[in-house]
């Protein structure tokens, strides 16, 4: 009987689903030298698993990215407009749990 409660328990524990939290980033894009460069970086961007919207803004330099922080991450939305041939860093970042 113990060992069923116990097995009970850490099933129970385990199969709970993790929190995932939707985070917003501010990506700083300083190669972006002309009106049309935005286009490759939210292309680049949208094909990143786990990003749910993009936001890119020439005049500022900058790319405001939501996503699942399950899913992917800071440094893989940043290796993504590196890949494209526009280096980024984290200019601002906030998280929201869902």
């Amino acid at each position: 009987m113990k060992k069923l409660m116990i097995t009970t328990l850490l099933f129970s524990l385990f199969s709970l689903p993790t929190l995932a939290a939707k985070q917003t980033v501010t990506l700083s894009v300083p190669g972006m030298t002309c009106v049309t460069c935005p286009i490759t970086v939210k292309a680049a961007l949208r094909q990143v698993e786990g990003v749910n919207a993009v936001d890119v803004r020439y005049e500022e330099r900058d790319a405001t990215v939501t996503f699942d922080d399950a899913k992917t991450s800071v440094e893989a939305l940043t290796q993504a407009t590196t890949d494209a041939g526009y280096p980024s860093t984290l200019k601002k970042a906030s998280v929201t749990q869902e």
